[in-house]
């Protein structure tokens, strides 16, 4: 590019567009001008920008061809002739990430990349056989389960900034393990600064950890919701307590998307599907978990046949 500021697409000041699950979302790139033959290329980038190139969407100035897993829900809004957006509908927890726009006219290419953020919440999870259990296809599997996917080190490092802080280590959508550390202790890697702790590129047939998995409320107001059912429930009746209530036991995700969306806030133990028990604290207090942070506290997994606990209903 020349110092006349005259590159042929228009720079982004503030690259990073947010939305929810659900939702649809515009990612930015306007030309600045437009070169006899040309076209413009979305990819998404990979963590890391390893592996294959994820093209989205090749056009140029009549046609446009769609690619990939992310082509059918790509189109193009054409705002006006200069417009070369990108506009994703019904977004998913894996659309998170970066992308790339590029105008590709022969003579010198050009490109910007923009941020798409999903707004969303990060929780830590262990198999119900103790910590330290799954592989990394395992991990995706279970953070599927509750109605999650696996974080990616950007979702983890901004959930750290807001007070995530967790002794155990667990898998990331890019394979690596690390664990987020407030309160340096001595129990948890030492006397080391606060921050992200990592162990690198683990052996994702092999090595096993915890999972961080990342979830959204959907971007629907009022389409789904979690209430707490009282009682002194084993799984079982727990389970049939939600049904009467015309739902089904609450996933982990669920739960956590409550707590961080709608401040969902409940001093009381209450089943979940995956047979752990938790509950919901926004405004912390004494006799509520004892811990000063808001967060979903947990009791683990206890003996389903114990009659103790109520239920998390979502419908």
């Amino acid at each position: 590019p020349d110092h006349q500021g005259a590159t042929p697409l228009v720079p982004l000041a503030h690259a990073d567009i947010v939305a929810r699950r659900g939702e649809n979302a515009t990612l930015p790139c306007i030309l600045r001008t437009r070169p006899s033959n040309y076209k413009v290329k979305w990819t998404k980038l990979q963590p890391q920008h390893a592996g294959q190139e994820n093209i989205i969407m090749i056009s140029n100035a009549h046609a446009f061809k769609r690619y990939g897993l992310l082509g059918p829900r790509a189109s193009l809004p054409k705002a006006h002739t200069m417009d070369a957006s990108l506009r994703l509908r019904g977004l998913e927890l894996e659309d998170g990430g970066m992308y790339r726009c590029e105008l590709v006219n022969g003579i010198e290419d050009e490109n910007v990349v923009v941020t798409l953020r999903i707004e969303g919440v990060v929780f830590p999870y262990m198999s119900k056989n103790g910590r330290y259990r799954f592989t990394f296809r395992e991990a995706t599997e279970a953070c599927a389960r509750q109605d999650g996917a696996l974080a990616s080190y950007d979702q983890l490092y901004r959930a750290w900034t807001e007070g995530l802080d967790w002794c155990n280590a667990g898998w990331l959508l890019d394979g690596t393990v690390h664990y987020p550390i407030v309160n340096p202790r001595p129990a948890c890697g030492g006397e080391l600064l606060p921050g992200i702790r990592g162990y690198g590129p683990k052996d994702k047939n092999h090595d096993r950890f915890d999972a961080f998995c990342f979830t959204s409320q959907t971007g629907v107001k009022g389409s789904s919701s979690v209430s707490y059912v009282s009682g002194s429930f084993s799984f079982e009746q727990a389970g049939h307590a939600c049904r009467r209530q015309g739902g089904e036991l609450a996933l982990v995700g669920h739960l956590y998307s409550a707590w961080r969306f709608q401040s969902y806030d409940r001093c009381d133990g209450g089943w979940l599907r995956d047979g752990s028990v938790r509950f919901p604290i926004s405004s912390p207090r004494e006799h509520c978990g004892g811990i000063p942070e808001a967060g979903v506290r947990s009791f683990g997994f206890p003996n389903e046949m114990t009659h103790l606990y109520g239920a998390y209903c979502y419908k």
